[in-house]
């Protein structure tokens, strides 16, 4: 009777203990399929790269990049590929910081960002069925990108396909084109910050800066008093999600113009 107790036991405390355990950074294991990530921009910057880093992840094809308003996505292939300069395209694949962040970290950055389980969990989601040493060093290309520029998004892709041109966006493209020519106003701080209509006072610190800190962020707000561009290369400005703030436009001669200012973000250390 004591025998078959114990028995029964070590049994119960084997499945708990293996229950417990997990292969993934933040000790979660995600069964459902993930859904890809989708943007559309125009591609720039067709570039032939010279750093080893950038040709592995790129299967040695160029450089190519897509922009989408504020946002300007770094694309990588599984298989060498080309795009036409200034054309629209829509990349479907997974977003390496965003994929990276949903897995999470228990030590919440202090440990380093991004963690190397990560970048291969990522890089085996996006292109799954490469040979380990081809994944290994795409894994490791990724760290290394990602750590560089944690808050410049790069996407794995799995498609791209060329969008079809219409003339219905041609006024609009004009006119913007135009508002580009149109030189900025300098509007002081202080006096910006009393314009705020919407946004977040302050921000959580993401992964990779978990002490949190202030950034001073160079911006263009455009005439309808949205971000419209961003003049640093400061990676906590880059990582602030603008179109989230709005600001009640800047007038001269009962006009509303484009200003240049400069914007305070405060991120709130991680616990």
């Amino acid at each position: 009777m004591n025998r078959n107790a114990y028995v029964f036991c070590f049994l119960v405390l084997t499945v708990a203990g293996l229950s417990g355990c997990s292969s993934t950074p933040g000790g979660k294991e995600t069964k459902q399929a993930r859904t890809l990530d989708k943007i559309q921009g125009k591609a720039q910057e067709v570039l032939t790269e010279t750093s080893a880093t950038d040709n592995a992840l790129n299967a040695g094809g160029p450089s190519i990049y897509l922009k989408d308003g504020l946002h300007r996505y770094r694309l990588f292939f599984k298989t060498a590929t080309t795009v036409d300069p200034d054309k629209e395209y829509i990349a479907e694949g997974v977003l390496a910081q965003k994929a990276i962040d949903e897995i999470g970290d228990p030590d919440q950055g202090k440990n380093g960002y991004p963690l190397a389980a990560s970048c291969d969990r990522v890089v085996r989601m996006a292109w799954p069925g490469m040979a380990f040493d081809v994944t290994d060093l795409d894994s490791s290309a990724l760290c290394t990108r990602v750590k560089r520029y944690p808050a410049r998004p790069v996407l794995l892709v799995t498609r791209l396909t060329p969008v079809t041109p219409t003339d219905g966006g041609a006024a609009a493209k004009k006119e913007a084109a135009a508002d580009e020519d149109t030189p900025a106003v300098k509007v002081a701080a202080d006096k910006q910050r009393a314009l705020l209509v919407a946004g977040p006072a302050v921000l959580p610190a993401p992964l990779w800066a978990p002490a949190g800190d202030t950034a001073q962020c160079k911006l263009i707000i455009g005439k309808d008093g949205k971000v419209a561009e961003l003049e640093t290369g400061a990676q906590l400005c880059e990582s602030v999600p603008w179109d989230q703030f709005s600001y009640k436009p800047t007038m001269q001669g009962g006009h509303p113009v484009k200003v240049e200012t400069e914007v305070e973000v405060r991120f709130e250390a991680r616990k």
